[in-house]
């Protein structure tokens, strides 16, 4: 078996990738929430 060295592992891809992941959610949720204050203000 390979030996292993703890934080050895190039993480620079799934780094980006949670970036954009946390990006697109929070940007969603601001949305959303903007969609929902519509609503509310327009009685919908």
């Amino acid at each position: 078996m390979a030996e292993h060295k703890h934080g050895s592992m190039d993480i620079t891809t799934q780094e980006q990738t949670f970036d954009g992941f946390m990006s697109f959610v929070a940007k969603s949720v601001i949305v959303i929430l903007f969609l929902v204050v519509l609503l509310a203000i327009f009685n919908a």
